[in-house]
């Protein structure tokens, strides 16, 4: 090697050093942003001559070069931020978003889960562009084509009028047998009583108070009343019947038959002749049941243990919860919970080939191959975790090392410029 060749390979190596530690200083800069991967340099020997010239042997090299910046995608440290719409991936796979960045509109891939709900209800990251995944319908199924998630701010949840009510009771059968039933006068003409709030198809709640009396040994009816003034064409403040029936119980107190009597309600302003159906458990010759799981009537204080019904009031979105597989659950204020959508990862062949956007994204190119999206815990994609977000994957302590180590092969190459500079000079010296 001659001695200009000296120096340019040593020039080679300043600059390939210098290109490492400029990679340094990207990761230490990113230290705190969310969802950075931290790269490293890859260093590779420059030939002075070409494979086919078959002369490799015998031709030293000409310095080194900075071949390329590879990402390091293993996994951040999660910081929990409390934040419904901040995503973490734990594991494989990227968040899918889409819109126009820089200038370029197009689909764009991130660790970087820093979402939130726009005006329109467009979930977003922090430069506004859309992150992808499938919406459900009405009935909560998901659909199958990738869009943008939206969960509108103006969603709702329509009233449902109760047609069942579910209630388990133990009727004490040490009763003592009342008068009888007395709508006017129920709580001296029956041995119990409890109460359910329903609602009519307009979502208004109503209470409904049910009384329970022992006609006979291991015979019971029950008669549900509400006020009059609820009621069309009734009295304010006198009870009014809207639903009755009968019960019975074996010997041994479980329950053997159930039958409802009438059962009607006419609420003011909705929908006309309101049918609920009052269940009281899994009676043996009505339901076919063992007439354990449900009302009883064993020698023991009258109480009530269970009791539920199907219908709600109308509901306005109070928030949204997303689960580990991306599922996105509206919470209403009527109590009601339903499947709104579900945030789509992607993953590829080869990661490694993704090319930095800018802003913690990245674009798909031919040597990482096409975007393989689905649900988060499928198909090799990790899991979302709500109200967290993945922190840099830059180790300060190692890239010290590094900067370092680069800093001394810089020091290194310069010398060797040096030494080639004062062998040049000496080599003009010797012309004088």
């Amino acid at each position: 090697m001659s001695i200009l060749s000296s120096m340019y390979a040593a020039a080679a190596g300043l600059g390939a050093h210098g290109n490492a530690i400029g990679v340094v200083s990207d990761n230490i800069a990113n230290v705190d942003t969310i969802g950075f991967k931290a790269s490293r340099g890859r260093f590779e020997d420059v030939l002075g001559s070409t494979v086919a010239s078959g002369l490799l042997a015998n031709v030293p090299g000409q310095g080194s070069r900075l071949a390329g910046v590879d990402a390091m995608f293993r996994q951040g440290a999660l910081l929990s931020t409390g934040v419904a719409t901040d995503l973490a991936i734990e594991g494989n796979g990227f968040f899918m978003v889409r819109g126009d960045f820089q200038g370029v509109d197009g689909s764009f891939f991130t660790r970087d889960g820093q979402f939130h709900l726009d005006a329109n209800g467009h979930l977003v990251n922090p430069h506004g562009l859309d992150v992808q995944g499938y919406l459900a319908d009405a009935q909560g199924n998901l659909g199958a084509a990738l869009t943008d998630v939206i969960i509108p701010p103006t969603a709702n949840v329509p009233p449902r009028a109760t047609t069942r009510t579910d209630i388990v009771v133990n009727l004490d059968a040490a009763s003592v047998i009342p008068p009888a039933f007395d709508p006017l006068n129920p709580s001296t003409t029956s041995n119990f009583s409890s109460s359910v709030t329903v609602y009519d198809s307009l979502g208004a709640a109503h209470n409904v108070d049910v009384y329970f009396r022992q006609a006979a040994p291991g015979s019971w009816e029950w008669h549900a009343l509400v006020d009059g003034g609820e009621l069309t064409g009734g009295t304010a403040g006198v009870a009014t019947e809207i639903a009755n029936g009968t019960l019975t119980y074996t010997t041994d107190g479980r329950l053997d038959t159930e039958a409802i009597g009438a059962s009607t309600a006419d609420f003011i302003g909705a929908t006309p002749g309101q049918v609920i159906t009052f269940d009281f458990g899994d009676a043996i010759t009505t339901d076919g049941g063992t007439g354990m799981l449900g009302s009883t009537a064993y020698a023991a204080p009258s109480t009530l243990t269970a009791l539920t019904q199907d219908g709600y009031a109308s509901g306005s979105l109070a928030g949204i919860t997303v689960a580990e597989d991306g599922r996105v659950t509206g919470a209403f204020t009527n109590g009601e919970r339903r499947l709104l959508g579900q945030v789509a990862l992607a993953t590829f062949r080869n990661q490694n080939g993704l090319l930095r956007a800018g802003a913690g994204m990245y674009v798909s190119s031919d040597a990482s191959g096409q975007a393989l999206v689905g649900s988060a815990g499928s198909g090799g994609r990790g899991n979302i975790s709500a109200g967290s977000l993945e922190q840099s994957t830059v180790d300060l302590a190692q890239e010290f090392v590094n900067l370092i180590a680069y800093q001394r092969g810089f020091q290194a190459n310069s010398k060797a410029v040096r030494t080639a500079d004062d062998m040049l000079s000496e080599l003009v010296s010797m012309t004088r």
